[in-house]
């Protein structure tokens, strides 16, 4: 069995368990921001994935209704007043991340990968160079290389290049070690403002 073959039964484990595990935590999420604001619960955003082909991405919402309408559009910065109460929890929690459990569960996504790009940011599928789309190789990630390695704070130009790094590397030791940073992270709440204007669901 390829490793590739046995990360997608990890992954489809993982991530049904954790639905298991989690929604109570799911559930009081999506019932805070009912509460808290008019709309959906779920924000649904078009991602290029595996091959470039693109998907919906799901995550819980943080900002009011219509923000991508407002102010400075689909970038957000810290102290951005679109951000609900609760968004801002969630967000420097990484709980609006949950949904895409159900993403990997459909095939879309990967626990582990290069975090899937929007199909127009930085630039389209077609404009990247064909050394540039090898991150396109491997399913895309709720955290990565680049995630552990500056996250929002790196350049895309850099980013890119972390996630080939990954794609090259792929192997059990480098998904552990990715998969610890990341709980560490988390819990810290590291690299998790905007330095500057950045897509407010990246």
């Amino acid at each position: 069995m390829s490793y590739s073959n046995f990360k997608r039964g990890c992954d489809w484990v993982a991530s049904a368990a954790a639905i298991v595990v989690l929604s109570p935590i799911l559930l009081a999420t999506a019932l805070a921001i009912k509460l808290e604001s008019r709309g959906p619960v779920i924000f649904k955003q078009e991602r290029l994935g595996l091959k470039g082909k693109p998907f919906k991405i799901y995550k819980f919402r943080s900002m009011v209704v219509g923000a991508e309408k407002q102010g400075t559009g689909v970038y957000s910065y810290k102290g951005d007043a679109r951000i609900t109460k609760v968004g801002r929890f969630i967000r420097a929690t990484s709980l609006d991340e949950l949904p895409q459990l159900f993403n990997i569960l459909k095939g879309e996504m990967s626990l582990i990968g290069p975090r899937p790009a929007l199909t127009y940011h930085p630039w389209t599928f077609d404009k990247y160079t064909e050394h540039q789309k090898r991150m396109f190789d491997v399913l895309p990630g709720i955290t990565g290389w680049a995630q552990i390695n500056g996250r929002k704070e790196v350049p895309w130009p850099e980013r890119i290049e972390l996630n080939i790094y990954y794609v090259e590397h792929l192997s059990l030791a480098l998904d552990m070690r990715i998969l610890f940073s990341t709980l560490f992270k988390v819990l810290t709440n590291a690299n998790n403002n905007n330095t500057s204007n950045t897509n407010g669901n990246a």
